[in-house]
């Protein structure tokens, strides 16, 4: 069979020529939760908005959207139990191109231990868009050893942050500089940056690690839409303040040339950019230096604090400017 245009396979035989090499079945996993809790992630993505087909290559996309729900299964410290995905296929696109995109899913899929993949495909008059949500299980046991956030527990990060941000605006201007002399830019010295954005890494199993290490992280989220939002988040929900070091911030090692040539300040990309796709953890300080052997991918940028604190980031010669973030109010 000529696995051309969609119209030639038809819908149902495009689903199962794309799981014929996969190691799943169209199925949803019936999880029973008989000792724990159920841990849910969704996220839409839309061409136009969440990426660009021009440059961004239909594995490294397929693969993206299992990372970002995954990344807050993870957060959640709860294990990957099953996707649900919707893929809105515009007329442009064909058979092995839609194959393309799945076999980045199926990559992600089984590189994270999910059990079972539903899949389904429908038009759409937009461009290309992905829908895709997953499931997690967290044990009890696992709750009852989270202790409570409290001041000083110390703030880590899986990675370095704004990458993702810079890589992105690295691939736009070159997409303008092609657009206007019709020549390949050369992106190579943006590599690491770059990658960051179109193919984000997440260590797999974390929550199982940290178990196995004996480290209970008092709370977790998963970096997306900058770190300010997620400090937002973090003293919303804990009812604490939070401070972070300018300083202790890791940024890939191109950052401050790329940004210095976009005229970007990498620590507002790392504050306010996103894509980052990295875990953030609090950690009882008790557990500091263990937590700083075992887990080295990590940083420690700052603290949790007492409500009074607010949200500041320090900068290195100790001024505090309170963070803001896109949706949240100014403090006062």
């Amino acid at each position: 069979m000529k696995e051309t245009g969609f119209s030639d396979i038809g819908r149902i035989e495009a689903i199962r020529l794309l799981f014929e090499e996969s190691p799943f079945k169209n199925e949803r996993i019936k999880t029973e939760i008989t000792d724990g809790f159920a841990v849910t992630s969704g996220k839409m993505l839309l061409e136009g908005i969440d990426f660009n087909l021009v440059y961004f290559p239909l594995k490294h996309l397929g693969y993206k959207s299992v990372i970002a729900v995954t990344g807050e299964i993870y957060a959640s410290m709860a294990t990957p139990k099953s996707l649900d995905i919707v893929i809105g296929i515009s007329s442009k696109l064909d058979f092995p191109q839609i194959k393309e995109l799945w076999s980045g899913m199926v990559a992600a899929a089984t590189e994270h231990g999910y059990q079972g993949v539903g899949l389904d495909l429908v038009p759409s008059a937009n461009g290309l868009s992905i829908s895709i949500s997953a499931l997690g299980e967290v044990s009890s046991k696992t709750i009852s050893s989270l202790p409570t956030p409290k001041t000083k527990d110390l703030i880590c990060i899986s990675g370095s942050l704004g990458a993702a941000y810079l890589g992105m605006q690295a691939l736009e201007k070159g997409l303008k500089e092609f657009e206007k002399n019709s020549e390949q830019p050369s992106l190579e010295k943006n590599r690491m940056l770059i990658g960051a954005y179109l193919k984000p890494e997440l260590e797999a199993d974390i929550p199982s690690k940290l178990e196995r290490e004996g480290i209970h992280p008092s709370s977790g989220y998963f970096i997306t839409k900058g770190l300010s939002d997620a400090v937002k988040r973090l003293a919303k929900d804990t009812g604490l303040g939070a401070k972070i070091y300018a300083d202790r911030i890791p940024f890939e090692g191109n950052s401050f040339a790329l940004g210095k040539e976009l005229n970007i300040d990498p620590i507002s990309a790392a504050m306010n950019g996103g894509d980052d796709f990295k875990l953030l953890f609090t950690v009882p300080i008790l557990e500091a230096e263990k937590f700083r052997k075992d887990f080295q991918t990590f940083d420690i940028i700052g603290h949790l604090a007492l409500p009074e604190a607010g949200t500041t980031l320090v900068s290195p010669d100790g001024v505090e400017f309170p963070i803001r973030a896109q949706g949240w109010p100014d403090e006062d």
